[in-house]
């Protein structure tokens, strides 16, 4: 059930800023342009590397990234619709959703992007108009429930941010193996992350009746969980960094070890002492520069 807006007096003042940057924060707009960087970035270098300027200007591509982007803000107005109470105790500061947006409006906005985001999609396959639709009930089954359940939030995500990276491949179906490589780290990170953010949640969670992993097995249990995930997605890696020095593919290699093995083990390894929640709200932080390092990858993996 939604949870009703919080009395004022219970919310954190409004700071100086104007409303622009809530409005910004509410759709997580720089999470939006890691996005559509992702989504160009597998186009042009991982799909069509000889074609860069059309590849990038083709108006189906554009339509694309228009869809998903919507539904993408869709999912993030509706998952703060409903964790109004819970983001006034995890992250007061940043609450919107019932402060600066009334709670009728911002469901108003939910439904208009998912509508955009389905029918251009629809319109451009069907297959990705599927697609779509099923990331969108997602994000709602994950805002209404899945969240509160042990893993399956978890995954639910990570699939999501894998099916990110294959839109332009089933757009184009040109049955390129490396963007499904990409697509499985972009899972293995993404739940090591939401694994993260659960023990950082976990006050605001327990609170209302959320069953994360932290809570129901313990965040040094949950720590091992996290760790299956990244040593998974570090031998992934290991494989992939030893192909590329077989392909003689050294600046590749070079950008794979520096900045997402390297970071990758040091997070393991933090990850491992990691016992209060500032602790883990900087493994989080540390997480999404890697996946933006790993997304910048893709300008040294085509051709």
């Amino acid at each position: 059930m939604p949870s009703a807006a919080l009395p004022s007096a219970q919310l954190p003042p409004v700071g100086g800023g104007g409303s622009d940057r809530p409005l910004l924060r509410l759709i997580r707009f720089p999470n939006l342009v890691l996005m559509a960087l992702c989504l160009c970035l597998v186009r042009a270098c991982l799909l069509l590397p000889n074609e860069l300027l059309k590849a990038l200007l083709a108006p189906r591509f554009g339509l694309l990234v228009v869809a998903t982007l919507s539904v993408a803000a869709a999912g993030y107005i509706i998952n703060d619709y409903y964790d109004v109470k819970i983001d006034a105790i995890n992250r007061p500061s940043r609450l919107v959703v019932g402060r600066v947006i009334n709670r009728r409006h911002a469901m108003l906005a939910h439904l208009v992007l998912t509508g955009i985001g389905i029918a251009v999609a629809g319109l451009l396959s069907p297959l990705l108009g599927l697609v779509h639709l099923g990331s969108a009930l997602l994000l709602w089954g994950y805002s209404i429930r899945f969240k509160r359940v042990a893993l399956v939030g978890n995954v639910s995500i990570g699939a999501l941010t894998a099916s990110l990276v294959l839109l332009p491949e089933l757009q184009l179906r040109t049955g390129s193996p490396t963007v499904w490589v990409y697509a499985l780290a972009a899972f293995l990170l993404t739940v090591v992350r939401e694994i993260v953010k659960d023990v950082e949640d976990m006050r605001g969670d327990a609170q209302h009746d959320c069953r994360t992993l932290p809570i129901v097995w313990g965040v040094a249990r949950t720590k091992w969980v996290a760790g299956f995930f990244l040593l998974s997605l570090f031998l992934l890696l290991t494989g992939t960094i030893w192909e590329a020095a077989q392909d003689r593919r050294w600046l590749l290699g070079l950008w794979l070890w520096l900045t997402v093995w390297v970071p990758l083990g040091l997070l393991g390894r933090y990850l491992a002492h990691a016992d209060r929640r500032r602790d883990f709200s900087r493994l989080s932080s540390w997480c999404k520069w890697i996946m933006l390092a790993g997304v910048l990858s893709m300008l040294l993996a085509g051709g």
